[in-house]
């Protein structure tokens, strides 16, 4: 994690006088040029928030701050030493407000286990962990070594329950012995220690937060469904809700719903589905990011957030592109560039609405990758799960490569009628849609009385995409 630093009263004060000299505002555009950064980062240098070093060192440079060691704020305040280092909260997180209450009145009672679900960059793991922010002084009452956070998605570490269990615990000053009475290396009872584990948490209050889950779960073409690549994940979670009582509470984020997650304890988890930010959100999310949105700027920013329904990874990127080099908060400059791509999207989905032309596989849809930080931070997360569908479920994914010609929704029928050319009966077709529900890569929608499907405009981008790579293979 590269080093970060925040600015003193005393530092500010400096940095003031030399800005006043330059003729400069504290948000000025010649600033954010010259310092290679974004008004949301100068926003937060001046409210005395942590930003990365080198960015502090050329704001400081940039008004010519003779020193700027002598800006940086020295004290290391003692309550703030165990906060955890966070994947994706931060300070401009915005909306979900009720679903937080709702939450949050869920941990502090019955329920112990929250499965948060969603497409790549719905905004889970932010979540879970503003939740975890919101819950420190109630729930954790303040003591951070309660709270425990596994992120899956990377692999320098092992993420089998054995390796894991033992990590927490030992984390935790649970003796685990590794040598015999003989002095000899032993490995203990897997069961064992998942004993252990269960009887902890159920008489000690920690926070344990499990991310991207996805990871180590794996698919089961020929019944469909998925579970822990490892059973005792499974016989863990089901050992953890059968306890009569328990202090602990575990939120789960993962794009895939692990089934294996027994029913019959379903008054002590709860599965949450997320979907986009409002628009009121998305517009907040702009605004705390640092654009200055304007009676002219502000329909553009409407129109980008409604073509990417929302999506908070994807607006987050769009507008750390449009407050940097080289638009520095031109919202209009940056549509003149790109809008083209989203007017794509509108003028499909109208005309779907409008002239009934639903289908077409010649839409070239390039949400997930019109620009560079696009392509580095949207396209391969979602490529990730795309390959992953592709090796679990190939019927699945041939299905989502096949059905993403629909520009609007349409019935489950049309949908699988796609499988009929891959030589799929009917149970097989209907296992390859249900493999896409759990992934939460179709949506449902009633329209007209009917129940429909359809995909999120970001995964349709991705899918048309692969389709076209699927016809290449099978020339």
């Amino acid at each position: 994690m590269a080093a970060t630093l925040r600015a003193s009263e005393i530092g500010l004060k400096i940095v003031d006088q030399q800005r006043n000299k330059k003729g400069w505002n504290k948000h000025s555009a010649a600033w954010t040029s010259e310092a290679q950064t974004s008004v949301a980062t100068l926003k937060r240098f001046w409210c005395q928030k942590a930003i990365n070093q080198d960015v502090f060192v050329k704001i400081c440079e940039a008004v010519n701050v003779p020193s700027w060691e002598e800006i940086v704020d020295q004290s290391s305040p003692t309550e703030n030493r165990e906060i955890p280092a966070w994947f994706a909260y931060d300070e401009m997180w915005v909306g979900r407000e009720q679903l937080v209450t709702e939450l949050i009145e869920e941990i502090q009672g019955s329920c112990r286990l929250f499965v948060l679900l969603g497409i790549s960059g719905i905004g889970k793991t932010a979540l879970a962990e503003c939740l975890t922010v919101k819950l420190q002084e109630t729930f954790l009452q303040g003591d951070w070594t309660k709270f425990q956070q596994e992120n899956f998605e990377h692999d320098q570490q092992s993420s089998d329950f054995y390796s894991v269990a033992i990590r927490w615990l030992q984390k935790w000053g649970q003796f685990i012995p590794s040598k015999d009475s003989q002095g000899t290396d032993q490995v203990i009872d897997p069961k064992k220690i998942l004993a252990q584990l269960v009887q902890y948490l159920e008489k000690h209050p920690y926070l344990i937060v499990m991310d991207s889950v996805e990871n180590i779960l794996v698919g089961n073409e020929q019944e469909g469904w998925n579970d822990f690549k490892d059973e005792l994940w499974g016989k863990f979670f089901e050992t953890f809700l059968a306890l009569k009582s328990c202090k602990s509470r575990i939120i789960i984020t993962s794009q895939d719903i692990p089934n294996s997650l027994p029913a019959r304890y379903k008054n002590f988890f709860q599965c949450q589905v997320l979907s986009g930010l409002t628009a009121s959100e998305q517009l907040a999310l702009f605004e705390k990011i640092g654009l200055e949105i304007t009676p002219e700027s502000q329909p553009y920013l409407e129109r980008i957030g409604k073509a990417y329904e929302g999506h908070p990874l994807a607006l987050r990127v769009i507008a750390g592109e449009i407050g940097n080099k080289p638009f520095f908060g031109n919202i209009v400059a940056y549509w003149n560039q790109y809008g083209s791509e989203i007017e794509e999207v509108e003028k499909a989905i109208a005309e779907a609405k409008e002239s009934g032309k639903i289908a077409s596989a010649d839409d070239n849809w390039q949400l997930d990758r019109y620009t560079r930080q696009l392509r580095k931070s949207v396209r391969i997360r979602l490529e990730k799960t795309f390959n992953r569908l592709q090796q679990d479920f190939l019927n699945a994914y041939r299905l989502i490569c096949e059905a993403s010609v629909y520009r609007c929704p349409v019935s489950e029928k049309f949908w699988l009628s796609h499988l009929q050319d891959w030589d799929c009966n009917s149970e097989e077709q209907k296992l390859a849609l249900e493999a896409l529900r759990d992934r939460y890569l179709v949506e449902e929608v009633v329209e007209n009385d009917q129940l429909l499907i359809r995909q999120h405009n970001l995964i349709r981008s991705v899918a048309l995409d692969h389709r076209k790579q699927l016809e290449d293979e099978n020339e």
